[in-house]
């Protein structure tokens, strides 16, 4: 499918399959959460005594510089992974950013909310220009407001879901700048075929507005190489449909943290996390969405604790690459107790 859109951003959104009675909705429509377990949530962030939820000592991390990055060859496919979710690549020669999260929390303030461990290994003024900014979803840990507007200007194309370019184009960017994506979407860029697949999850940055964008995933497919971002999600069925239609991966890039039994829908468990990538086809999985934010109620390092295990027991290939690490795409697993 090269379902490439044309229409207007309201006439996108409202066409869409996804989208009903002025909300997008998952494929598989979840109960939505009542006032008194909301309520009971609050109660636990105050009342529930955490357990290691932040490092006690600093996080391995490799710094990363521009000169370093422009002395990749641009043949190939090379990532690092700069905390949370997000991605940085040179796509032969090209460089991309997956779900850019800079900012030291993960909040609409400055002064509350989730706080990062430690900075990124290298800051937005030391990037090189960035062809294009993938974005899964609008949540504050993926679609950081202060990092758009930096890279607004050295960034030359937005590839974002239906109804996140209204948020862009409200920090500055041009529209002319930004693609639009529903589920199953593809757009062919000069070095890899794109396309926006399904993820269960939601939307939302403040009151009033929750499932008003559209969520999902990422494919990359070079033509001899490919791999999968997750964005956020809870399981579902949708992992085979992409695995049947765009795999087998070499690496996949699995959410593996924040999860919870009270949102147990939109947000796996890393044993979960683990059928998803065999459900893909995946070759080597990479666990993504921890070390990095406070977000949940388990230890800060338990996600990697229990993907691990999980990778063992099912015979999955799992890398581990600390912060600022720069690999390949048919790297061998770098195995790396960094937690």
């Amino acid at each position: 499918m090269n379902n490439e859109l044309t229409a207007t951003t309201s006439e996108s959104v409202v066409s869409s399959i996804r989208h009903s009675n002025g909300k997008f909705h998952n494929s598989v429509q979840s109960e939505a959460p009542s006032l008194g377990k909301t309520l009971g949530i609050f109660k636990r962030y105050f009342t529930e005594k955490k357990i290691d939820s932040t490092p006690t000592e600093q996080i391995p991390m490799l710094q990363v510089t521009r000169q370093q990055l422009d002395a990749l060859s641009d043949d190939n496919v090379h990532i690092v992974k700069l905390g949370h979710s997000t991605l940085l690549i040179k796509m032969h020669g090209e460089y991309w950013l997956i779900d850019p999260d800079f900012s030291m929390r993960a909040s609409p303030f400055s002064f509350i909310g989730p706080k990062r461990f430690q900075p990124t290994p290298i800051s937005i003024d030391d990037l090189p220009p960035i062809d294009k900014v993938l974005i899964s979803h609008n949540h504050y840990d993926h679609l950081d407001q202060a990092a758009i507007k930096a890279l607004n200007t050295k960034t030359g194309e937005f590839l974002v879901p239906l109804g996140v370019e209204g948020d862009l184009q409200k920090w500055g960017v041009n529209e002319e700048k930004i693609k639009q994506f529903d589920w199953w979407q593809e757009q062919q860029t000069e070095h890899a075929l794109v396309a926006f697949t399904p993820s269960q999850h939601f939307s939302g940055r403040g009151i009033g507005d929750g499932n008003k964008t559209l969520w999902g995933s990422w494919v990359v497919k070079t033509p001899g190489r490919s791999f999968y971002f997750s964005g956020d999600s809870g399981y579902f069925a949708g992992f085979k449909s992409i695995g049947d239609k765009y795999g087998p991966f070499d690496l996949t890039f699995i959410e593996t943290g924040a999860y919870d039994k009270d949102w147990a829908d939109i947000h796996m468990t890393p044993e979960e996390s683990v059928q998803a990538h065999i459900d893909l086809a995946g070759e080597t999985m990479v666990p993504i969405h921890n070390g990095t934010f406070d977000l949940a109620f388990h230890p800060w390092y338990e996600p990697l604790v229990r993907v691990s295990e999980a990778a063992q027991k099912y015979n999955v290939s799992l890398s581990t690459p600390v912060f600022g690490q720069v690999f390949k795409l048919e790297h061998k697993p770098i195995q790396t107790v960094w937690w």
